[in-house]
Parts: structure tokens; sequence; C-alpha cells
């Protein structure tokens, strides 16, 4: 018998409010059939399986016979299925792995997870769907039996140490090499830019930052790519936009200046200044040292929060946890290419435990999740901090990395407040913080004013020196993402 999740932690699955509502129009038997749940017994996959089909978007693919071996041994997967009628002749095929959880539909939709996903599990949720395991149809249980193919893979890659040390060495040779030429011109263009002076630059267009980002991707630089994108919209984005864009200018020039003496710096702020530049960690080389070091922590960590970013034909979401035990924070990045979501969706408002590796840094904060132990389950409000104490902890950050723009920090007992200045999140001594308007979706502050209804409350985002970001707010007990 499934232990069936409340409405509440189904539609803290949604990736935004309409997507809540989508849903819940689709909980009804109405436009379902074929429906079902129970525990699914799937082959542990064996030898032959398609590695092409591991680069696929896995939630988003339709399951289908690949003819791979088995080893022989059987486990059981925790699903629901059903066929929602659509626009088309065709009915959605609509899955959810509970044990992830993910899940699959056919839909065009770019959101994950779909309404068609959303609906299913509320329908189940409140007890509308029989459970059968044996009358799985089978694309669920090739759905389900790929799914396990793929992470074994992950498993078995993240296993395995490199390949050929020699030919990696060469590739990082070369790759510094780049950077550095790239380095070198965004230097003489930078000091080019402020030679001239920023009189102008609100009348020239957006084409001066663009084509020197380029340059910065074809240097595999990505990341000064990405700054100068965000600095070529400072230019007439409202009153003080000159000192913005100079701030901009001059965080930039602090990195490269920062590049040169790279063979000088601590090793941990060292590696924190070529992420930043855009330099990009082996997943599997930081799994396979940490474990010869012991250096992955494990708890029961609990999603603060989620949120998805369009980057050149990438979707990058970016997804926050924090630790129970540890009290350490994590970032975790995952991406999809073309136009898909990332594969990876973890629900806001619940906790799951895991292995996490943390990336070297001077302010470690990014992570990768080594290994999940159990399907999610529901997580308490977290803890929060007064408005000052996130300054501080901001500040603290920012000590151990110069250049750090934001740093996620928990508010317990704060309200958003409109005022004639703009926006501000206010806790109840009196103490208060600036939004970010550059990254807080008006909607989003009008929805986190609304919740509060002037009281305080549970928010959590991140603070800069430009100010705080609302991500996720804390409504009755139930995470809000904003």
């Amino acid at each position: 018998m499934l232990e069936r999740w409340t409405a509440d932690r189904v539609l803290a699955l949604a990736p935004d409010a309409a997507s809540q509502k989508a849903g819940s129009k689709l909980a009804a038997p109405g436009p379902w059939s074929g429906l079902g749940a129970g525990e699914i017994p799937v082959p542990e996959p064996g030898q032959g399986h398609d590695d092409q089909r591991e680069n696929r978007e896995d939630d988003r693919e339709e399951g289908r016979e690949d003819g791979r071996g088995a080893t022989g041994e059987v486990t059981a997967k925790r699903g629901v299925w059903g066929l929602c009628k659509g626009s088309g002749a065709t009915a959605y095929r609509t899955a959810v792995d509970l044990d992830g959880p993910a899940w699959s539909c056919t839909c065009p939709s770019r959101k994950l997870p779909c309404k068609h996903a959303l609906g299913l599990l509320l329908l189940w949720s409140a007890g509308g769907i029989a459970e059968d395991a044996a009358a799985a149809p089978d694309w669920v249980e090739s759905w389900l039996t790929n799914r396990q193919g793929r992470e074994k893979q992950r498993v078995e890659r993240q296993a395995a140490g490199p390949i050929d040390p020699e030919a990696v060495r060469r590739r990082a040779e070369e790759r510094a090499a780049r950077v550095a030429g790239g380095v070198d011109k965004l230097g003489q263009w930078l000091s080019d830019q402020v030679r001239q002076g920023l009189a102008g630059a609100d009348r020239a267009g957006y084409a001066p930052w663009e084509a020197m980002a380029a340059s910065m991707v074809d240097a595999q630089a990505q990341g000064l790519a990405g700054r100068l994108r965000r600095a070529g919209t400072r230019p007439g984005s409202g009153e003080g936009w000159p000192g913005r864009l100079l701030e901009d200018y001059a965080v930039m020039w602090l990195v490269l200046r920062a590049h040169d003496r790279l063979d000088t710096l601590e090793p941990p702020l060292a590696a924190s200044l070529k992420s930043l530049i855009g330099w990009q960690v082996d997943a599997q080389e930081l799994v396979r040292r940490s474990a010869e070091q012991g250096t992955s922590v494990r708890d029961h960590w609990t999603v603060l929060g989620s949120r998805d970013n369009d980057e050149e034909k990438l979707t990058v979401r970016q997804i926050w946890l924090r630790g129970e035990q540890s009290g350490r924070t994590a970032l975790v990045l995952a991406y999809g290419a073309g136009g898909q979501a990332p594969a990876l969706a973890l629900p806001v408002g619940e906790r799951f435990e895991a292995d996490l590796v943390f990336h070297d840094a001077a302010a470690p904060l990014r992570a990768h999740v080594a290994e999940r132990h159990g399907p999610p389950e529901p997580a308490g409000e977290p803890a929060g901090c007064d408005a000052e104490t996130a300054a501080l902890a901001y500040a603290e950050a920012l000590h151990s990395e110069p250049w750090l723009e934001t740093w996620p920090v928990v508010l317990a007992d704060v309200a958003a407040v409109p005022d004639s200045l703009g926006w501000r999140i206010a806790g109840g001594d009196g103490f208060w913080l600036p939004v970010d308007r550059s990254r807080a979706r008006e909607e989003s502050l009008w929805r986190l004013a609304a919740m509060s209804g002037g009281a305080g409350m549970t928010v959590f985002g991140e603070y800069g020196a430009r100010g705080f970001a609302p991500v996720t707010g804390w409504h009755e007990g139930r995470a809000v993402p904003l």
C-alpha cells in the first residue's frame, strides 16, 4: 500500500502558481483514463544499454523497449500513471516515479512537473486512483526501467577514475592558455571603456557588450561572458545606471587582476576564482576524490528554493539546500539544453537524505548530489535569522571571496513593504534590507506582501551588495515558491 502524499506536498512541486492552478483543474477523473498506481517490479539493468539515451531529457521521454540485458535481479519502483485527454486526438501519457520524484509526460510543456503530472498526483493523493501494479502498461514499466538504467550508468561513471590523466592535464593547460588570452583582451576593453567615459553608453546599444561576451565564450571564460551580458543591461536601466555599470566593471577588473596572481592565491580562493571565470568541475572526479578523502557530507537536506534562469541556449536550475545536522547551505546546479528543462527537480519545502560533495572554494556553497538515500518527505519550516544577521553573514562570506555577488539566507519574522523609495524587507526589530530589483520580480514582491499581510513570516532568498531577492516564502506552514 503506497503512502499517499498530501495535496500541499504535491503543490510544493509546482514550478509556479500558474502550474498549481492548472494542475488543480486536472485533479478530477473526467479527463483521465488508464489510471493506476503501485509498486512495479523493475529488472536491474545489465550490459548493452543505450548510451545515447543517457543524454536525453529523461523526464520528458516516452518509455519504450531498448533491448538491453538485465542482471536477473528485480527491484520495485513506486509509480502513478494515467492517460490525460488533451486538445489533440491522442491522450497524453503521464507517469510519476514517486521515489525520485521524477515525471514523464508526452505533452509539449517545458515546465517540470507539467500540469498533467500535478493533476495526476493530486488525484492520487485524494484517493481517486486505485492501486494495481499488475495493470501497469508497458510504456510505464519501460520508462521506469530506462530511468533505472541511466541511474546505474551515472553511478558507474562516477566510480570510474580518469581514463587518461595525461590527456586531462594537456587539455587543462590548453584551456588555461585560452582563458589567459581572453583575460588580457577583456582587460584592455575595460580600460578603453573607462578611458572613454560612460556618457553615451546608453545610446550604444547592446552590441558592444555582446561582442566582447562572445569573445569570452571563445576563450572558454563563460563566467566572464555572463558578467558582461549583465553589465550590458545597466545602461538606460533607470536612475543611477552609470554607478551600477561602473560597479560591474570594477568587480570584473578585480577578477582579472586576481587571475594575474592565480598561482599565488591560496588553493580554495584560486578554485573560487577559476569557477567564477568559467572553469567547469568534473563531477566524476569530484565524487571520486571525495570518496578517497572521505569528505562527502551526509545529511537530511531541506530544499529551501529552486529557480530557473535562461543562459544562452541553456536552462540553468539553481536549487538551494540546507543540512539539518551540518547546518550547511548548498547550491546545486542542473542544466537543460535545447529549450528543455533540467532533469533534476527537487521539491521545495521537502527534505531528503543524501551525500553531498562540495566544490573547492573559499566560501564553499556549490555542491553535487553524489547519492540519495530514499525518497523525499515533507520538511518543517526552516529556522531563520533577523535582517541584521543576514547582512553580517554576507559580509563574512564576502571577506572570504571579494567578488561574491550574493549569499543565501533564511529570514525570520519579516515582511515585504513597498514605499516611495522602493521595496524593502523589514523585520520586527526595525532593521530592514533593500530589495535587489534587478533579480526580484515585481509580481513576486506583491505576492510576498499579500502573504505576509504586514505580519512577519519566514522568507528564503539571496542577499548581496544590491539588496535581497526573495526566492521562497512559508505561508501557513507551506513553502510557496516566489
